[in-house]
């Protein structure tokens, strides 16, 4: 059910007195925990996912990384890579994540809102707390990593790349991708 060892399961179980639910919530906090153990692993095997929409006029491609080839192989791995390529497709991200945001396009952003705030009537002390809190929201919109995910959407990207790494075992990362849509530049 949780992709856990068996004897992690039974760790859990006795940890939660039998309670199921509380056990899963257990088992996912510690693969996520592991999860960010193996961030700094290198991964350079992998495969590129490619979704093509139901309507055949968008479609997606990316390179999801891993660290060896026998984990790119297998279904988990390639699910995620269509996962991504669905969300890359539905939601459109601009930026892989907020560190690929060109800083000349966050201060744009941030003088807007500013000036929302203030058009608001806002006072002056808030306005950049007002802004910064919205530039979060930015962020969530357009780079992948931090947008909630289509089929849940209280999980982000990066919380699904987490969970296949606790999953799968091997560090996880999205290299690049690009999205096609018929009839734009």
């Amino acid at each position: 059910m949780t992709g856990a060892g068996f004897m992690d399961c039974k760790k859990a179980l006795t940890e939660t007195e039998g309670n199921l639910d509380a056990a899963v919530k257990v088992l996912r906090e510690k693969g996520i925990a592991a999860a960010a153990k193996k961030g700094d692993r290198e991964a350079s095997e992998g495969l590129i996912g490619v979704y093509v929409h139901t309507d055949g006029q968008q479609a997606a491609m990316v390179e999801l990384n891993c660290e060896t080839d026998f984990v790119a192989r297998t279904d988990d791995f390639a699910l995620l890579a269509r996962e991504i390529g669905m969300q890359i497709v539905a939601m459109r991200p601009l930026y892989l994540s907020r560190e690929d945001v060109p800083a000349d396009v966050l201060e744009a952003e941030k003088a807007i809102y500013r000036q929302q705030a203030a058009t608001e009537g806002k006072p002056e002390a808030v306005q950049d707390k007002i802004a910064e809190g919205r530039v979060e929201k930015f962020y969530s919109q357009v780079c992948l990593l931090e947008q909630s995910f289509i089929k849940d959407d209280k999980q982000t990207i990066q919380g699904l790349i987490k969970e296949s790494i606790a999953k799968l075992g091997e560090n996880i990362q999205i290299k690049r991708y690009i999205r096609y849509k018929v009839g734009e530049a």
